[in-house]
């Protein structure tokens, strides 16, 4: 039993983590579409400027979803619900992330501001998470 509940913490913590690079992979691509694309930078310290605040912003808020995601799989492990798929979930992440991202930067009227957009991308990651569940009675393993 104990090492059932170990074994799937340690699937969520490798899911954690693989969240956690998926989210930073779209922001690191956003943040570089946004400073060579979209942005008018008038000087190279601006430029680099630019870059370096997305940078920080996008492992920031990937940071903050891995921790979402390592929440949310923890509560389910707890429950007895192992995740399966985790590498797909980690990449339906991404690409929420990217989509969401490259909404806000091709369409600013789109953009609600830090607190909503904090929200969504939590909401997300815990919805994309649940996403993974696998029901005992439908994995044909007797315990």
């Amino acid at each position: 039993m104990a090492t059932d509940t170990l074994d799937r913490m340690k699937i969520v913590i490798y899911y954690a983590i693989w969240a956690t690079i998926c989210a930073a992979l779209a922001g690191l691509v956003i943040a570089g579409l946004h400073t060579w694309l979209f942005s008018y930078i008038p000087s190279r310290s601006g430029l680099i400027f630019t870059m370096v605040s997305d940078v920080v912003t996008a492992l920031a808020i990937a940071a903050g979803q891995g921790a979402v995601a390592l929440v949310t799989g923890s509560v389910l492990a707890r429950f007895g619900n192992p995740l399966q798929r985790t590498v797909l979930l980690g990449l339906l992440l991404g690409a929420f992330d990217f989509a969401m991202y490259f909404l806000q930067m091709a369409v600013p009227s789109t953009e609600l501001g830090w607190t909503p957009d904090i929200i969504i991308l939590a909401v997300a990651t815990a919805a994309i998470t649940l996403l993974g569940i696998r029901s005992q009675a439908g994995s044909g393993v007797t315990s």
